[in-house]
């Protein structure tokens, strides 16, 4: 009696695969924020480094992760749905959330607001939405079965 058996397929999905990318777009935003924040915030960059530090070393682990994500780590899947995913989304949209519930206005903040502010509204905007897509598609069936069977 002989059995077929198939081997299991350790090629990443296209949904895992654009997850990873969008953790990679998430940082590249992260990074453009910062870069920002930096040319922006008229502070001295020695004043501004340990935030720009702690930015930088987040985003090394997020390129890390994303990059074992992309192999199958399902470590990394859960510690990015986790650390980035949850708190990291947290910390984004946490100011803006208490600005609105506060009284906050989104049509007076962008009738106010000069072109750095609507560039950087904007990639806020990218960078909060490549993360919840990666989120998203980081538990897509497709994505479930890749990650039990490698």
């Amino acid at each position: 009696m002989s059995t077929l058996t198939h081997p299991r397929s350790t090629e990443t999905p296209p949904v895992v695969h654009t997850a990873a990318t969008l953790w990679f777009w998430a940082v590249a935003f992260g990074a453009f924020e910062t870069a920002l924040v930096i040319f922006t915030s008229g502070s001295a960059f020695l004043d501004l480094l340990p935030g720009v530090a702690f930015r930088l070393a987040v985003f090394a682990g997020a390129i890390f992760l994303a990059l074992r994500l992309k192999r199958g780590a399902n470590w990394a899947r859960w510690t990015l749905a986790g650390t980035l995913g949850v708190f990291g989304t947290l910390s984004l949209v946490l100011d803006p959330v208490l600005w609105l519930l506060d009284g906050g206005s989104i049509a007076e903040a962008v009738a106010g607001a000069d072109t750095m502010g609507l560039v950087f509204a904007a990639s806020r905007i990218l960078h909060v939405l490549a993360v919840l897509g990666a989120v998203v598609l980081m538990f897509q069936p497709r994505a479930n079965a890749y990650f039990r069977s490698v």
